[in-house]
């Protein structure tokens, strides 16, 4: 009966995706098809949980499949991350578009990413404050327990690694195991290696100008190649958001979420405060907020929904360049650096808000201008080498606490609310990501306003 049930369910999924293509053949905007297929995802999934739900066998066997479309959309995403970075960079260097501002570039992206992220810190700071939270509060489970012996052991790892090696971690030693996304800080490694590239290039043009016009031309075609790869895998968008928020409809915990109403409440007060201040950012820079919004929606959705900043890359990083008109070498920079550098959800607001939680089992005072100022300082610093895939905020978290010698239970306690939570700070991570590059792109006069301006008729 249950594999009947199963199969009922996949036939639901596979009628649903079939309108979202009819709709692709109508030439429905494909920002549209995205929200319809998170609409259609969320009440299936919601169905779905109120009929079998959670941990039920017709449910579980039901994700499982689902998977191929959700979890399998995202691998796809995340099978181009590296190659895309690394011929992007480069060829940023072939087409002579970083060679004059590459050192204003880095400082104005990295900048703005740990920025944001100290903003992001004293607001996350503010929201814990002003929702009284308190860690004392949380209880500890079975689940919660079995966590927390797991981050025991993660932490120790922090611990005994100091600053100056985890700044070492940045550097690719072995290159080619970066490019497999093998380690934390494997992409701003390949973004090293790939300027390595580029600055040798540049050399090899001066002495030997035939032997770099052929490189130039070979990274043009894997470049026009790999965009290509990326357009066909970004089409099916609206079907990857469909399964991924049924799953999370149907499979979410919503009595820890009850129970945890608060932190969760207070948690999206502070991730939507943090967003405002991106959008406050670009009217400073006299660009329409509304026209980011309008653009980048589809961008942010998926990230909210696949809780994967390194997935969300590849439409990071075109939405900047075919919506936002911000130039391919700063694109990829920003997007880059932003995997790894400056999170403002799970790097800045999570960890400073945990940390106000414990620090009265401490013995601290959470109000006092001394703990705040240090927080919002290591959160920031903090910040560098943090990985741009689900439970990145949990590292950060883990950083953060041991530094501050405060109590890390508080991390494992929350599980039953984090993939939720998780969604909200991975949109905010790639918005502070596209930020920086729009920014940072109108500083060097590398922006090109019209298509900034003008409706989105691009299509994925």
């Amino acid at each position: 009966m249950n594999t009947i049930l199963i199969i009922v369910n996949i036939a639901v999924l596979l009628l649903l995706m079939f309108g979202l293509f009819i709709l692709q053949k109508k030439h429905v905007s494909f920002s549209k098809r995205v929200f319809i297929g998170l609409g259609l995802g969320l009440i299936f999934g919601f169905i779905i949980h109120l009929i079998y739900g959670t941990a039920s066998e017709v449910t579980i066997g039901t994700i499982d499949w689902f998977n191929i479309v959700g979890s399998g959309y995202v691998k796809l995403l995340q099978m181009v991350v590296m190659p895309l970075v690394f011929i992007s960079i480069v060829g940023a260097f072939t087409k002579l578009k970083l060679t004059k501002n590459i050192g204003k570039i880095s400082v104005l992206v990295i900048g703005i990413l740990l920025g944001t992220t100290a903003i992001s810190a004293a607001i996350g700071i503010g929201a814990a404050l002003g929702f009284g939270l308190d860690g004392i509060e949380l209880t500890e489970g079975e689940a919660e327990a079995a966590r927390n012996a797991e981050l025991q052991e993660r932490a120790a790892g922090v611990h005994a690694m100091t600053a100056p090696q985890q700044i070492l971690e940045l550097f690719p030693g072995n290159p080619f195991l970066d490019l497999t996304g093998a380690r934390a800080t494997s992409t701003i490694a390949v973004v090293i290696f790939a300027a390595f590239i580029g600055i040798a290039y540049l050399g090899v043009k001066r002495k030997e100008p035939e032997h770099a016009e052929f490189f130039a031309k070979i990274i043009d075609t894997l470049y026009a190649v790999i965009m290509r790869v990326v357009t066909l895998i970004l089409r099916l968008t609206p079907y990857g958001i469909l399964a991924i928020i049924t799953k999370v409809a149907a499979t979410s915990n919503y009595d820890a979420i009850v129970k945890l109403g608060k932190f969760v409440i207070a948690s999206y007060v502070a991730l939507i405060l943090v967003f405002i201040v991106h959008l406050l950012l670009l009217s400073f820079a006299k660009l329409s907020p509304l026209h980011y919004v309008k653009k980048g929606l589809p961008t942010l959705t998926f990230a909210f929904t696949s809780r994967t900043s390194a997935g969300t890359l590849p439409m990071t990083i075109k939405t900047q360049t075919k919506d936002f008109g911000v130039s391919e070498g700063i694109a990829n920079f920003a997007g880059s650096f932003g995997l790894s550098i400056g999170q403002n959800g799970c790097a800045g607001v999570y960890p400073a808000m945990l940390a106000v939680m414990v620090a009265p089992a401490a013995g601290i005072d959470p109000t006092s201008p001394g703990f705040i100022f240090s927080l919002i300082l290591v959160v920031a610093i903090s910040s560098f080498g943090v990985a741009g895939v689900g439970g990145g905020a949990t590292f950060a978290a883990l950083i953060v606490l041991s530094v501050m010698n405060l109590p890390i239970a508080i991390v494992g306690l929350l599980i039953s609310v984090e993939p939720l939570i998780d969604m909200g700070r991975t949109a905010l991570n790639v918005s502070g990501a596209m930020t920086s590059g729009v920014l940072t792109s109108k500083a060097t006069g590398e922006f090109e306003t019209e298509v900034y301006k003008q409706p989105n008729i691009v299509e994925a």
